[in-house]
């Protein structure tokens, strides 16, 4: 009598492009964007890279819709903020996102203008508009903010990356400030005086700060972007 060959279970949880994006992004804040691979990522879901390649046509596109599926997470606009409030909103947004997954800031700044960047742009452009920018500065100033939100989003997930061997944040700190400290008091007058406020600073802190200080150059009067009714 024949043996008859016993035919693999059926897999529980069906292989989705969801599921293999959830994977993509677990995968790709334990050993960052070198480490995510088809074969990676097929042992991580029990499956082959054949079946993956069914869902996504490449690291590419994974990338992308792992970058996607992080920035979906930031809240939505509140209906009661001001557009100032809303702002400040999503920028810190985008900073907690890009300090919990670092590899999402190198995808944003890597890609300006494609649709995940664009959906922050547009959003930014939105609350300039409520807050009466005059058309001709909208550009600038929405580009303006959102280089400012991923430049400073990305150095730090780049300086907290940098600190994470077994380093506090704390004895980092206060070692960088302790050299600039010691740097020459002709060439560094400045870095010198303010090395006390780098041992003390909070990251997200600073950073709102920025933000205040973009929003106030464009809505106080100046040379620059100012709302309509600004003299």
């Amino acid at each position: 009598m024949a043996t008859r060959t016993r035919r693999p279970e059926r897999r529980q949880d069906p292989l989705s492009r969801e599921r293999i994006v959830g994977a993509a992004v677990e995968l790709l804040d334990t050993v960052g964007e070198s480490g995510l691979t088809f074969r990676a990522l097929a042992e991580r879901l029990a499956t082959g890279p054949g079946a993956i390649y069914w869902h996504v046509t490449g690291r590419t596109e994974l990338l992308g819709a792992a970058t996607d599926a992080v920035v979906a997470t930031i809240a939505d606009d509140d209906a009661d903020a001001t557009p100032q409030e809303a702002i400040r909103a999503l920028a810190l947004g985008v900073f907690d996102a890009i300090d919990a997954h670092p590899w999402v800031g190198t995808q944003l700044a890597r890609g300006p203008w494609q649709s995940r960047t664009l959906r922050v742009f547009e959003r930014i452009g939105r609350q300039l508009q409520a807050l009466r920018v005059p058309d001709a500065a909208q550009f600038t100033a929405a580009s303006a903010l959102l280089n400012y939100i991923l430049g400073v989003a990305g150095q730090n997930a780049d300086n907290t990356e940098a600190a994470k061997p077994g380093i506090d944040r704390t004895e980092y700190l206060d070692a960088m400030a302790a050299a600039w400290e010691q740097l020459d008091p002709d060439e560094y007058a400045f870095t010198r005086t303010v090395a006390d406020q780098l041992r003390r600073h909070d990251d997200r802190a600073e950073f709102l700060a920025g933000i205040d200080l973009i929003l106030a150059g464009i809505t106080g009067p100046g040379p620059g972007p100012r709302t309509a009714g600004s003299r």
